[in-house]
């Protein structure tokens, strides 16, 4: 029998006014924004509905404002429970509020403490990325080992698309190997620092001991967490692998593969875009991809 999977988009997918049809809608809604406001110290909300999109690009702006309206969004629309989750890197943090593995307001502290650590290790550690199209992954993996400098895999998308992460010159060395290696395109992104990576362990340090005082249970379902792509469902394992996420790749290819594997064939995403789903058909046609909308 086909069972069905949530899905959670991360950073990159934000946009001026989203969510504000879910706050003008749904009276849930509207108290997820409220609570956000105030747990943040900001109105979080006012940017979101009417902000620009500068403001909207600010790391503490932008990681609260894409986790906050994918909560509200998947507690006023889903009707169904789903039988596992994922989330692209920030997205986990809305996977674990969907599985109920920690409450919304202990995720959302979560999220703006590692979009501050994030923002601290960027501005010590100048860095970038680059998405690879074309490639295998083992050229990709092997190119970055034997460059001197720190750069590495950081996201396993969908069949030919990995992005690297390190260094400038890092990144500047290895986009020019690869692209004589056979690669179609080496595309640096516009972002402000090698996300998942070692040039992110000032993040991840600071943002261990929150995450070690949160409080994890088990959850409702079973959770394909990035770091290892598999199955989970112990919160004790949970707890130590969304530490582990800062500086490790995000092997999302991977854990839809290892989902489809068990049957999952249906997967609904919740953002406020259609990137995952347009990975998700990249790594297998036959399956289904949906998105929660407003009708």
């Amino acid at each position: 029998m086909s069972k069905t999977a949530y899905v959670f988009v991360g950073q990159g997918a934000q946009k001026t006014g989203m969510g504000l049809e879910l706050y003008q809608n749904f009276e849930q809604a509207k108290a997820i924004f409220h609570q956000a406001d105030e747990i943040l110290g900001f109105e979080l909300s006012k940017i979101m509905f009417k902000g620009t999109d500068e403001q909207l690009k600010q790391t503490k702006v932008t990681q609260p404002a894409i986790f906050t309206y994918c909560v509200a969004k998947m507690l006023c629309l889903s009707k169904t429970n789903p039988s596992a989750v994922a989330g692209h890197s920030l997205g986990e943090f809305t996977a674990l509020v969907a599985c109920k593995a920690i409450e919304f307001e202990d995720a959302l502290k979560l999220v703006q403490a590692r979009a501050l650590a994030m923002q601290k290790a960027c501005e010590e550690n100048p860095s970038t990325m680059a998405a690879i199209l074309g490639l295998e992954d083992g050229i990709i993996e092997q190119t970055c080992k034997n460059i001197d400098q720190i750069v590495v895999a950081a996201n396993y998308n969908c069949n030919g698309q990995v992005v690297i992460s390190g260094t400038h010159k890092g990144i500047d060395q290895a986009c020019e190997e690869l692209l004589s290696k056979g690669a179609k395109r080496a595309l640096k992104l516009n972002v402000s620092g090698a996300f998942h990576s070692p040039l992110m362990l000032g993040a991840k340090q600071s943002l261990e001991a929150q995450i070690k005082q949160t409080v994890f249970k088990d959850p409702i379902c079973e959770i394909y967490q990035n770091v290892d792509a598999k199955a989970n469902s112990n919160a004790k394992s949970i707890q130590k692998n969304l530490i582990d996420q800062l500086t490790s790749a995000v092997k999302w290819k991977q854990s839809i593969e290892n989902m489809i594997a068990q049957d999952i064939t249906n997967f609904t995403e919740i953002g406020p875009s259609k990137v995952l789903s347009g990975m998700i058909k990249k790594i297998d046609r036959q399956v289904t991809t949906t998105q929660l909308e407003i009708h």
